[in-house]
């Protein structure tokens, strides 16, 4: 079985070596072999599991277990990293099922020796540890944990996988259906949530943590105890009857409240959990097998794949982004508004890159309360631990308030965040321009207004830029950086440096209005609102778009939203670009009556329409069916989509997809928008042609 991993080997593999040495064991214990498994790269480029490492594993495991002198064998990584888990870049080569069984089959076969060595086996996960690193440490009859290890996970199911080298079948034995539901399901459809070394051993998941300054010298010792029988180790057994029952159940919630069942990964996962209470162990890893060949045959994994080399890949070196030796330093920061978006800017720029801001409004009582909120905030993330007092009080030093704008002479950033209007902006700029230097950057946070028409009769329009963040602040990690039609290099390096302090992932994004995120998403809602004019049930405009995987649906966004947020920039829209973008008697009537949005929330936490807003929406007589107005927004985002490359609002339409992942939550299974059109057909149905190259976010044709 081993032996084909030369057949699937990639001639681009980055080799992860593993390097034996003995150790003498305290305690008595005898001699050790100690395996590190280390690619030769920096930590950039963590340790990865591609056919020719795994045989590298194998060889050592091999030569360890055939000596009578060994009392042990340990696998660790080099500084910081175990293992990140299967070569991703790999799996993307592998175009027949036979493969992609193959690379499966190789996986269990080498763990399944460390489960059945005839010495103990431990996992020392010394730092980063994903999928198949940590089902290296599952095989392995013990486990320690380095307290500090930053990321820990299964992220199979979010990439369109299964934990399929042991973890589906080996976690939920080990502790329990609840919480391995909790690790491969939840976590990883929660935006590939992570665990902390200290996490591990309450869950139940490692036996030992200790502290990183001593981790493998203590590991290397409480080894040794268990070798020589001082130290014994008891697991609880898991409960298999109805509590296994309760977590798959609720496993399958969270599943259908996040793709809607148009990603097969969570539930081949679950499926997996389910029955590996009753499994033999080659039973489960026959079906780990299985589950394994067809995820990775699939079109959604390929579109998985394509999203994560974006955000991976692209989303560190933006197209079109000026060189970043054009970037000018800034030394402080100025916030124009005290409300609720300004308080997150605040709050991201302080700490971030740990200068002095300053907020302003029209009043001091609303100065004081935006100050106060970063503040508060601040405390917040202390008594959460994320902070220490020294930072927090630091930071809270450098946010301070004023009403007088004189007070940004000495900001070398400035960034507005007031009340969506054209005149206002302008009004902004125009007075701090009277009081900054030339070369301070003006950074406007508008969702929908023209870059260039802001700073149009400015003395220098050439230091205004876009910087559109997306609410919450501190969460959605994308900014699109606007480039006006005066906007000089030296800005716009200056606002990718910027952005990237921020730990922000940038788009250059020509001035236009709605610029991306927001101009796909208003063609959405305003095909959806049209379908609710015209006498279309609002759960069936609502429903009709839940194969695409959203993280909410269009009215619940809606909601979160604000009618009133939403009908301003359709009307932006809709003057900048007709009648494509449709402007919603039935949602100006919800503002005008101000309601927040078209649901009210039952006591099982379920949305419907009341009688008092069903009231208020147009009478339409000629209603659509589900397939209907799926097909009429499909069509018209690839419409949109392809007036907007047309216009050369972004580069490319990865920079599209990009966009839809970061900053709007589009699911990693439909690869964005664009593979999701060209998968359906609809692209070539409207445009005539793909958006993307066979091959690529799909099989090879």
């Amino acid at each position: 079985m081993i032996a084909t991993a030369s057949a699937l080997t990639a001639d681009d593999e980055v080799v992860t070596r593993a390097l034996s040495r003995d150790i003498a064991l305290p305690h008595g214990a005898g001699t050790g072999v100690l395996i590190t498994l280390d690619n030769g790269l920096d930590h950039e480029r963590p340790n990865t599991l591609g056919p020719q490492s795994l045989g590298a594993l194998n060889r050592a495991v091999d030569a360890a277990l055939a000596r009578p002198d060994v009392a042990m064998l340990a696998i660790t990584g080099k500084p910081f990293i175990l293992a990140a888990g299967a070569d991703l870049s790999g799996v993307a080569k592998l175009t027949a099922p036979e493969q992609a069984t193959a690379i499966a089959r190789i996986g269990h076969g080498v763990f399944a020796k460390l489960a059945d060595a005839r010495i103990p086996t431990f996992c020392f996960m010394n730092g980063l540890t994903l999928g198949g690193g940590l089902e290296i440490a599952l095989n392995c009859q013990y486990r320690t944990v380095s307290a500090s290890a930053p990321a820990i996970a299964f992220p199979e199911v979010f990439l369109g996988l299964v934990p399929g080298w042991g973890g589906a079948y080996l976690l939920p034995r080990l502790i329990g259906a609840d919480r391995a539901v909790k690790v491969i399901i939840e976590n990883a459809m929660n935006q590939n949530r992570m665990l902390k070394g200290a996490d591990l051993q309450p869950l139940g998941i490692v036996d030992a943590t200790f502290e990183a300054a001593d981790f493998l010298e203590r590991s290397l010792d409480w080894a040794a105890r268990v070798v020589t029988g001082e130290v014994k180790v008891e697991r609880p057994e898991p409960d298999t009857g109805e509590a296994w029952d309760a977590a798959v159940a609720r496993g399958r919630a969270v599943a259908d409240q996040k793709v809607h069942g148009t990603a097969p990964a969570p539930y081949r996962a679950l499926d997996l959990l389910d029955a590996a209470r009753h499994r033999s162990r080659d039973e489960a890893f026959a079906a780990e097998d299985a589950a394994l060949t067809d995820l990775i045959m699939s079109e959604e994994l390929r579109a998985s794949l394509y999203a994560f080399e974006l955000v991976q890949k692209r989303a560190r070196k933006p197209a079109g982004a000026p060189s970043k030796d054009l970037a000018r330093p800034v030394t402080a920061v100025g916030v124009v508004g005290a409300g609720l978006m300004a308080s997150q800017l605040a709050l991201l720029f302080v700490r971030r890159l740990e200068v002095p801001v300053t907020m302003s409004d029209l009043d001091a009582e609303r100065v004081q309360r935006g100050v106060a909120g970063v503040h508060a905030e601040l405390e917040k993330l202390h008594g959460k631990g994320r902070i220490s007092a020294d930072q927090l009080n630091r930071y809270r030093a450098l946010v301070r308030g004023t009403t007088d704008v004189a007070d940004f002479a000495d900001c070398s950033f400035v960034i507005e965040a007031v009340f969506e209007e054209l005149e206002v902006k302008k009004t902004v700029f125009a007075e701090l321009e009277q009081h900054v230097a030339p070369e301070t950057v003006l950074a406007t946070n508008t969702s929908s207004l023209s870059v260039s028409a802001m700073s149009a009769d400015l003395q220098h329009p050439e230091r205004v830029v876009g910087f559109h963040f997306f609410n919450p602040v501190a969460v959605l990690p994308l900014l699109e950086i606007i480039r006006g039609e005066r906007t000089d290099d030296a800005t716009l390096a200056t606002a990718f440096a910027t952005s990237k302090q921020l730990k922000k992932n940038s788009v250059l994004v020509t001035d236009t209005r709605g610029f991306v995120v927001n101009r796909v998403l208003l063609r959405m809602m305003g095909e959806i609102t049209r379908a609710l004019d015209e006498g279309t049930p609002a759960e069936v405009a609502d429903g009709a778009v839940a194969p695409l995987g959203l993280p909410m649906s269009p009215f619940v966004l809606l909601q979160l939203v604000g009618p009133a947020v939403a009908l301003h920039v359709a009307e932006v829209l809709n003057a900048e670009f007709g009648e494509r973008f449709h402007v919603s008697q039935s949602l100006r009537n919800l503002v005008e009556a101000g309601r927040p949005g078209l649901y009210d929330w039952g006591s099982d936490g379920k949305p419907y329409v009341s009688e008092e807003t069903r009231a208020l929406l147009v009478a339409g007589d000629s209603p659509s069916d589900t397939e209907e107005v799926r097909r009429r927004v499909e069509d018209a985002l690839a419409e949109e989509i392809g007036l907007m490359l047309a216009e050369g609002v972004v580069a490319a339409p990865m920079d599209v997809d990009l966009c839809l992942v970061l900053g709007a939550g589009w699911p990693f299974h439909d690869g964005g928008i664009t593979p999701y059109l060209d998968r359906n057909g609809v692209s070539e149905r409207v445009n005539g042609r793909r958006f993307l190259p066979p091959g690529v976010a799909s099989l090879p044709a």
